[in-house]
């Protein structure tokens, strides 16, 4: 490899090195708001509820073993009691359905559905603000 590829290479991976870095710097500070909140919340008894997964369609939902906080009126996504963020939408079979369905944490963003449709992007400090003005006092 002659040396303008090598560099072009490096550089590569250099720039890949710093995007990873700030996507995991991202979700460490959305995780630490998550927590925050989930303590706020139980200090002013602000009550869970059980939190469902809908199909992709939006026509059918199931059950979960979660409880939390949607933050989307959509419910789309949520905080669970445990402090992790859920993303609550899948496909869903109609066992699913019925017996219910388990949902796998995922890695939460500062903003929610950054990168959609204009109006579909939320900052997560404003939909936990929504659920409980003053949290991050």
């Amino acid at each position: 490899m002659d040396e303008w590829g090598r560099r072009r290479r490096e550089a590569a991976e250099d720039r890949a090195a710093l995007l990873e870095r700030r996507r995991r710097a991202e979700h460490a500070r959305a995780g630490e708001m998550l927590r925050t909140f989930v303590a706020a919340a139980g200090r002013a008894a602000l009550a869970p509820e059980r939190l469902r997964v809908q199909s992709y369609d939006g026509r059918t939902t199931a059950r979960t073993g979660l409880s939390g906080w949607y933050l989307r009126g959509d419910r789309t996504v949520a905080v669970g009691t445990d402090g992790r963020f859920y993303v609550l939408t899948a496909r869903l079979t109609p066992l699913d359905r019925l017996r219910g369905t388990t949902v796998p944490p995922a890695d939460p963003p500062l903003v929610i559905g950054a990168g959609g449709k204009d109006g579909d992007s939320l900052a997560l400090a404003a939909a936990l603000t929504r659920l409980l003005p003053g949290w991050d006092d």
